[in-house]
């Protein structure tokens, strides 16, 4: 079978496109580690209060200028509720939830993610800006989920 010149073109342009994307995707898998989050990050939602470092959920300084802040997510609340940190500072959030599915975001940041039960979702932000910040949960979890909030208050 005789193909034409410009079928051959795009057949030849389309496959080798194809490789490029699958040999980016493979680089930034295993060589860059940007692959999915592994089998080592889960919980079992019904002990999340009994299991490090959840059972002492709170804000906690970590290096210079280097927070992490644990919580646990749950039926209409963000436990902590009140975090205080300094400017600047870069805070790792290390997230669970205890019943559903929540989603957290913070507007005016880069801040915003799911968090399943049975999964430990951490995320990094760094604060520049002196003000108070509020915590949303935004996946639709129950006929509580509009009162879902915590605030972030970046002290200068």
């Amino acid at each position: 079978m005789k193909m034409h010149k410009y079928e051959e073109i795009w057949l030849i342009l389309s496959v080798a496109v194809i490789i490029i994307a699958m040999g980016i995707t493979g680089y930034q898998a295993f060589a860059l580690g940007m692959g999915p989050p592994s089998h080592k990050e889960t919980i079992d939602p019904a002990q999340v209060d009994s299991t490090a470092p959840f059972d002492k959920p709170g804000v906690y300084e970590v290096g210079e200028n280097q927070y992490e802040v644990v919580m646990t997510l749950e039926a209409f609340q963000f436990v902590p509720n009140e975090i205080t940190v300094p400017q600047g500072a870069e805070v790792t959030f290390i997230m669970t939830s205890k019943d559903v599915v929540h989603g957290v975001n913070v507007p005016h940041t880069n801040l915003n993610t799911m968090v399943v039960p049975g999964h430990i979702q951490e995320i990094t932000q760094t604060f520049h800006e002196s003000e108070e910040f509020i915590m949303i949960c935004n996946e639709y979890c129950g006929t509580g989920h509009n009162m879902m909030s915590a605030t972030i208050t970046v002290e200068g």
